[in-house]
This record gives structure tokens, C-alpha cells and sequence, in this order.
């Protein structure tokens, strides 16, 4: 059973109170920290803490199951200047909340500084009930237009107050498209605007384990891929992996194992069991020969919503049987009214090369059949990772099968795969699926499965933008995250909750 609430928190900003532990803590990170701590990559025995500071300092992890009391600590490394250093810690117990504290010292001193402590837990049993936070796109570079820096951090306490086990980031958090229409391409300038998110950030995940999902605006992308180590899709894809430690397959992880030249693992895709809950990323970005959305430094194209130009609902009728029948007809040619495949200007592409992949797919399809998970969530910036709405658009090209003039040619684009995508997550059961991409909340249902669509976390102007594109469902305008609780045992629940925020003042001007 799944529950829906939205809760307006308290507009000021506030500190991080003693709550019992696993504790959040907003310690000394902030947008103008010299200091910052990551949690990432927990499973049953291990976690990854990922430390930055803007000065060469030594440093190690001390640890224990009490406050106060740190039974244990890593070696010693060199953290140098600006780039993070990742401290792997393993031999944990299943199932249990430790505190954590990391201690510095800079080059050419004797005492180590002890920084405040934070917490962690690894892999929850089933039964165990806890929460997990989601935001859609923060979008730093639209100062005053779609975020504030104050607004931000409110949000960011807000998490931290919850102390989840997990935040997933829906994308377009790291944008470096005025990077590329600048010709600016440095890997430091790359690195800076995920340094810059990662200020904010630290304010929860010096607690709390961080998931990224690739948006469009990241360009951490295929199609930007030109062989060189200096490409932007390269420089993009190294400062993720640098800057967050994001998990691989390993441990009670699987995902996408194919590394790529100059990065190594885009840890772009990945699924993992936590309790009585499966969580499932995928992307389109990494996979697809072409754009999936906007060209690096360009305006996204205008899209057709469907049949006319209008948003087109998907049927609750089950087609599988009729594709089945179709399979073998003919070799797949152009439909009459399908754009010519490539790009051909805006609102004029063949959105049949915007795909998951062959891979991807089919360990999509893998990870949802084989898990027994009582609830299922998969996340993804945005249906097929380009265009807008939810159910409206769930029904066209690899999603959901359909092109645009409604004709179904799912068996002839995609011959070795089982069914669409929307089918897949149907006929497994998936609880939600959660994307960002449109900047507003929105809770749909189509065949049982939940689309929804998170909010801005910093939005000043508190705007349900692109509303005109959700023709059913609850909507709400920006800004907030949502709260997940997973609630496990014989009656399981999931309680959705969205967490408005406000700073001070903007409930008399917004109302």
C-alpha cells in the first residue's frame, strides 16, 4: 500500500537538533566550506566516505557502533588539494547504525583536527523501516530564475533533520552547458561546478548515502564522445565519478560493467535491495547515439506530445499479445509520418534512437523479474529522457512502444527485446517510478505503476512549470523534496511525503 501526503515545513532556517541515533549532523559543510564528506556506496559490511578539502591535509576515518566511542579507524592518506579521496571502509555489521568522525592535519603539522562527528548504517534487513529523500533538478545556474543558494540550504537541512538512508539527485544538478558554449574545456573548470553542488550537498550526505541519476543538462553523454580524453562527455563523466562515490557492480550491487576509455565505469546505471525495497537507476544518456534532449549548449527542441500535437494518454488495455503477432511482419521500416532518422532541426528527430541500450534493457528487465522486493522503485531524469509529462508520454517509442501518429512498432525498433518499458515495470510490479526533468510535482498512475515527478528543491519563484504538459494526476508547485518512508513487515507501507520549503518571508508573498 502506498500513501501520499504533502507537509509545509516551518519557513526558517534552522540547525540540525539531537535526535537519537543514526544522527544527522550539518557539521562544518556548507556552499563555503574549505571541508566536505560524502557518504556513498553502502551495502552489508562496507561504505565508501568520500573527503574534500581546498588544502593538502593528511587524514583518516575513526568509527564506532557509539558516539564518543570510535573502536576503529582507517590508515592514514594524503588528501590532496581539491580532489576528493575516497576511504573504503569494510569488516561492518549487517544492519547497523555506526558514528563516524574524520580527522585532518595539515602538511608540516603534529595534531590532527577532529571534525564533527556524523553517522552511517549499512544495509538494512528485511522488515527494517526507514526513509529515503528524492529532488528533482536544483539547476545552480539559474540564479534567481530557478534557484536560491538560501532556499537550497533549507532544503538541505530539511533532508538532514529526516536522516534517511538514502537522497537521490534526479539530474540537472551539474550543469557545464555554459562551459561548452564557451569553449571552455578544462577538466578543473568541469570539476568546479561539482565542487560548487557538492558544498550544498555535504550539509546531508556527511550522513546520508547520495545517488545521482544522469540528466540532460549534465552532458555526461554518448553522443559528445569523440575519442580524446578531452572531450566534455569525458570531462563530465570523470568529475561524477571523482566527485561522488556512486556505486558499481560489486557486493549487493549490479549494474552497468562496461567501462568506457578515459573514465573507466560511468556507475551510470545500478540497482540494489535495502530492506523490503528494490532501487533500480537507469539512463538513456550514456547509451544513445544521438542527443537525447538538448545538443551541448543549445536549447532543448521542441517536442510533439503525441497524436496532433496534443498529450496522448496511454490505454489500460494489455497490447503484448498484438506486438507478439507482429513481430515477424515486414523488416521495420520508416511509418508514414515519421521524421527521417537523425536529427533534422527541432520537433523533428526519430526518437526511436533515444534508448537504453541493448545492455541496459536487458538487465533492466533481469533486475525487476528476478527481485522479490515488496516494493520497487526506479528512477530516471525523465520518460525516454527527453520531452514532457509523465503518463502523457509513457505510451511512445521504447517506453511504451507507439510513435508519434499512434501506430505500434515496438517488434520492428526493437526485435530482441521483450516488451516496453512502461510494460516491463507493470508486469513487475515496480511500486514508483520517480523522475525530475520538469520542474514541478506531479503524482500519476497508469496500470498501477505511480509516475512521479519531484520538485525543485531551490526554486525561489515556487512555479509549477511546464504544468500544461500533465493533463491528469496531483499537482503542486516548487519547492521541497520528498520524503519516502518504507515501512516493512507483514503490513507494509510506503508513505510519500512532500516537504515543502520556504525561507523567511515567502509564505506571505507566495502564499
Amino acid at each position: 500500500m502506498v500513501k501520499w501526503l504533502v507537509t509545509l515545513v516551518a519557513c526558517s532556517l534552522f540547525s540540525a537538533g539531537v535526535v537519537a541515533q543514526p544522527q544527522a549532523s550539518t557539521g562544518s559543510a556548507g556552499p563555503d566550506s574549505a571541508f566536505s564528506q560524502i557518504l556513498g556506496r553502502p551495502t552489508d559490511r562496507t561504505i565508501t566516505i568520500s573527503v574534500l578539502s581546498a588544502s593538502t591535509v593528511d587524514a583518516f576515518v575513526e568509527y564506532g557502533t557509539t558516539r564518543g566511542s570510535y573502536t576503529k579507524r582507517t590508515p592514514t592518506r594524503t588528501v590532496n588539494a581539491g580532489m576528493p579521496a575516497e576511504f573504503d571502509i569494510a569488516d561492518l555489521a549487517p544492519s547497523t547504525a555506526y558514528v563516524y568522525r574524520v580527522q585532518t592535519r595539515a602538511v608540516g603539522e603534529a595534531d590532527f583536527t577532529r571534525h564533527e562527528a556524523a553517522s552511517f548504517r549499512t544495509q538494512r534487513k528485511h522488515g527494517e523501516t526507514f526513509t529515503f529523500g528524492v529532488q528533482g533538478d536544483s539547476h545552480p545556474e539559474r540564479l534567481g530564475k530557478m534557484f536560491d543558494p538560501d532556499l537550497y540550504i533549507q532544503t538541505m537541512h530539511n533532508v538532514a533533520q529526516d536522516a534517511p538512508d538514502f537522497y537521490f539527485l534526479m539530474g540537472d544538478d551539474f550543469s557545464i552547458e555554459r562551459l561548452i558554449e564557451r569553449g571552455n574545456k578544462s577538466q578543473d573548470a568541469v570539476n568546479a561546478v561539482y565542487a560548487h553542488q557538492r558544498g550544498f550537498l555535504g550539509l546531508v550526505g556527511e550522513s546520508t548515502s547520495l545517488m545521482l541519476v544522469n540528466g540532460n543538462h549534465e552532458q555526461a553523454a554518448k553522443y559528445l564522445l569523440d575519442g580524446t580524453a578531452s572531450s566534455f562527455a569525458v570531462l563530465a563523466g570523470k568529475a561524477r565519478t571523482n566527485y561522488f562515490p556512486l556505486p558499481a557492480p560489486s557486493g549487493i550491487y549490479s549494474g552497468n560493467a562496461e567501462p568506457v576509455e578515459h573514465i573507466g565505469l560511468l556507475r551510470d546505471y545500478y540497482a540494489w535491495e535495502w530492506g523490503d525495497a528494490l532501487f533500480v537507476v537507469i539512463d538513456p544518456y550514456w547509451h544513445s547515439d544521438v542527443a537525447v534532449d538538448n545538443e551541448a549548449g543549445t536549447k532543448a527542441p521542441r517536442r510533439d506530445a503525441g497524436r496532433g500535437g496534443e498529450a496522448r494518454t496511454l490505454g489500460e488495455d494489455n497490447r503484448d499479445a498484438k506486438r507478439r503477432a507482429k513481430q515477424n511482419e515486414g523488416g521495420g521500416g520508416q511509418a508514414p509520418g515519421d521524421p527521417p532518422a537523425g536529427r533534422q532541426g527541432k520537433g523533428n528527430r526519430d526518437l526511436w534512437q533515444i534508448t537504453l541500450g541493448e545492455a541496459q534493457y536487458q538487465w533492466l528487465g533481469k533486475t525487476l523479474h528476478e527481485s522479490k522486493a515488496r516494493f520497487k522503485f526506479v528512477f530516471s531524469h525523465h520518460v525516454l529522457g527527453t520531452g514532457r509529462g509523465g503518463v502523457e508520454v509513457a505510451g511512445l517509442y521504447e517506453w511504451g512502444g507507439e510513435d508519434r501518429r499512434g501506430v505500434d512498432r515496438f517488434f520492428q525498433k526493437r526485435p530482441k527485446w521483450e516488451q516496453p518499458i512502461h510494460d516491463l515495470m507493470r508486469d513487475t510490479g515496480v511500486t514508483i517510478f520517480f523522475q525530475g526533468h520538469d520542474h514541478l510535482y506531479a503524482r500519476q498512475e497508469l496500470d498501477g505503476v505511480i509516475y512521479q515527478t519531484c520538485p525543485n528543491p531551490a526554486d525561489p519563484t515556487f512555479t509549477a512549470f511546464n504544468r500544461e504538459a500533465y493533463k491528469s494526476g496531483d499537482i503542486f508547485p516548487n519547492s521541497g523534496h520528498l520524503r519516502v518512508t518504507v515501512s516493512g513487515g507483514v503490513d507494509a507501507t510506503c508513505k510519500v511525503e512532500y516537504v515543502r520549503a520556504a525561507r523567511l518571508g515567502d509564505e506571505a508573498e507566495h502564499g
